[in-house]
């Protein structure tokens, strides 16, 4: 899908609105005014770079972090045009960077296709800039312009001669619009590698040049979403070495996908439209799955795996232990979802079913090892999910994963709109005793959990129906699990983790993390989880009582409590939940008035997944890396 001529002028950027909302509602923009929202101004510059690359003029990008508030992107792309718009009368430069949905993108034959996920592109990253910097190189010369808060300080000057060509944006985003302007390393990485991945052969370049966090990152994939499927299965172990890939193109839109099957138990897939991760799916998954199953039912069919009796192997059997990667690459992406992470365009399905179908087909036939291999595994998947059957029927028999019977332990709220409850995962009897004690009976319930769950990465869910404390949950949740969640029997719509502050409290909370993400997935996309934060400190000085969430903020308090003479404040340092009184839990912790919580999000799927495989997977090698590499940014840590 190469775009050759060389014709991106001043004709092939139309104007459709102006640029004053902006500032006004920056949430309708970039998504929020949080961290998020900050790091998203990174890859709005950085997608237009990524536009230049897939119609064929960049290969190149860097992106640089000049200090804490400052970002830089670089790219060797054709740069923005100089020239006078017609319709506006100013530089195509000024006109780009000043109105909203002014660009290559719409309608004009600049790209024929483009990313970014709201598509408006660097004017809104302009607008929300206390200053921003532009240089192009292109026509022989070096043009600059600068801007604050979307105004130009200037016109657009032209600088020496030069042979070079490209774009570069230097920006300090508006200190009055964010929450904070911290760029984080970690943060730019994940998105940059998945760019990279997505498009085989750009080069992209991460450096930081902050004072003592010097480092530099080169993300170059010639394997393009091959890599990708290693990088993600690299803590896993793959049952045949061999990745499936292929690319084609029909009907003016290019599909890619790779995938590798794994010992996992769940399936991974991750999928693409014009570089955005559609988080919630679409019609080029329906089509993928819909090719999938029926492909690999057929080949069972045909080779003796599935006799004449034999029911049909479900998608999900044939998934288990699949990673995959869809990206598809279309003119005219329609998203749906209140998040606009989901594609819709109708057409996709039919061209991603077909063109998957071929291919798989196609390798089953001409790879038969590896197509045994396949196909035993969604055998035995079968069989497990069978056997989860008859496991869930025998528990519902007894009552257990039906809503009429609530474990015994279970102290429910008063309230029955799920809207307006919360419920309390409570680690141990001695801080649930606290917790019962200290809420509020309206609207929160408590769920202690003795000792710890089982660890669910490596468990089906036969199994882990077995187990006591996870039972309990899914009967207090009263949604379901695994395929038969379902969202709207929700009993409490904040799920609450309150563990201790300690090596134990940090485990059973990725304990129950996992069991969440990999089997109560929507709980957590829909933001239905969140962490306690209790406090790490109690500081008193007669009547004056205090408490600190945090290392810095014990040692702010003690100067505020007494600046002559430090040590007249007694410190208590919390070990666990129990050892604070019902009011103390509930003034620090529980009280939606003064606690704080932490709503935890999958902003990056693949990262998420990476994780939780590294740190509650089989192998044992990547874990001890995980822990070496990151023990380093520990600041509590209790032995």
């Amino acid at each position: 899908m190469e775009n050759r001529q060389n014709n991106y002028n001043a004709e092939q950027i139309q104007v459709l609105e102006g640029l004053e909302p902006v500032r006004k509602r920056p949430g309708m923009y970039i998504g929020s005014t949080s961290s998020r929202g900050l790091h998203h101004l990174v890859y709005e510059v950085v997608d237009n770079s990524i536009d230049e690359a897939l119609a064929g003029y960049c290969t190149e990008v860097t992106v640089t972090i000049m200090s804490d508030v400052e970002m830089k992107v670089t790219d060797n792309g054709r740069g923005i045009p100089i020239e006078v718009h017609s319709q506006t009368g100013k530089s195509t430069l000024e006109t780009v960077l000043t109105i909203l949905h002014a660009g290559g993108k719409f309608g004009g034959d600049g790209y024929k296709v483009s990313g970014g996920l709201h598509g408006v592109g660097v004017s809104v990253v302009n607008a929300l800039s206390e200053k921003l910097d532009v240089e192009v190189c292109r026509d022989g010369y070096r043009f600059v312009q600068s801007y604050s808060r979307g105004l130009p300080l200037g016109e657009v000057l032209r600088m020496e001669e030069t042979e070079a060509t490209g774009t570069s944006m230097t920006f300090i985003p508006d200190p009055t619009i964010f929450e904070e302007v911290i760029f984080k390393y970690e943060s730019l990485e994940n998105r940059l590698r998945e760019l990279a991945f997505l498009n085989k052969g750009i080069r992209i370049i991460l450096e930081d040049l902050r004072v003592e966090q010097e480092r530099k990152t080169i993300f170059h994939y010639s394997g393009g979403i091959r890599e990708f499927i290693r990088h993600i299965n690299r803590n896993r172990e793959a049952l045949h070495e061999s990745i499936l890939y292929f690319e084609k193109e029909k009907e003016d839109c290019v599909v890619e996908i790779a995938m590798q099957y794994t010992d996992s138990y769940t399936e991974n897939i991750f999928t693409f439209a014009n570089n955005i991760n559609t988080q919630e799916g679409g019609t080029h998954l329906s089509g993928f799955k819909g090719a999938v199953t029926r492909v690999i039912n057929d080949y069972g069919r045909k080779n003796g795996f599935l006799k004449e009796k034999d029911t049909n192997l479900l998608g999900e059997d044939i998934r288990e232990g699949l990673t995959a990667i869809i990206s598809v690459k279309l003119r005219d992406p329609q998203y749906e979802g209140q998040t606009k992470t989901k594609l819709g365009n109708s057409e996709i399905k039919g061209i991603v079913e077909s063109l998957t179908g071929e291919f798989i087909d196609g390798f089953l036939e001409e790879n038969p090892s590896d197509a045994r291999i396949i196909m035993d595994k969604a055998l035995r998947a079968q069989r497990a999910r069978e056997a989860a059957k008859k496991a869930r029927e025998l528990t519902r028999r007894k009552g257990v994963l039906e809503n009429t019977a609530l474990p015994g332990k279970l102290a429910d709220c008063a309230e029955k709109d799920a809207s307006l409850c919360e419920i309390y995962i409570v680690e141990g009897d001695s801080a649930g005793g606290s917790a019962k004690q200290g809420r509020d009976r309206a609207t929160q319930a408590i769920l202690p959990l003795r000792g710890k769950i089982l660890n669910v990465e490596k468990a089906r869910l036969d199994k882990m129906l077995a187990f006591s404390e996870i039972r309990a949950m899914i009967t207090a949740f009263g949604a379901g699990i695994g395929d038969e969640f379902d969202e709207t029997k929700l009993r409490y719509h904040k799920i609450v983790i309150m563990t201790d502050a300690d090596v134990d409290g940090a485990h059973i909370r990725t304990l129950l993390l996992t069991f969440f993400f990999r089997h109560m997935k929507p709980l957590v996309e829909s933001g239905y989880v969140y962490i306690a934060q209790p406090p790490l400190y109690k500081l008193s000085r007669g009547k004056d009582v205090r408490y600190a969430y945090s290392d810095h903020q014990m040692k702010k308090l003690i100067v505020e409590m007494s600046p002559e003479n430090k040590d007249l404040v007694s410190l208590q340092r919390y070990k666990g939940l129990g050892e604070m009184n019902p009011d103390q839990l509930w003034d620090t912790t529980m009280n939606p008035e003064t606690r704080t919580l932490l709503r935890v999000a999958i902003d990056e799927a693949a990262a998420a997944d990476e994780i939780f495989t590294t740190l509650m997977g089989e192998k044992v090698e990547p874990r001890r890396e995980f822990i070496q590499n990151n023990a380093r940014y520990v600041t509590n840590l209790d032995i």
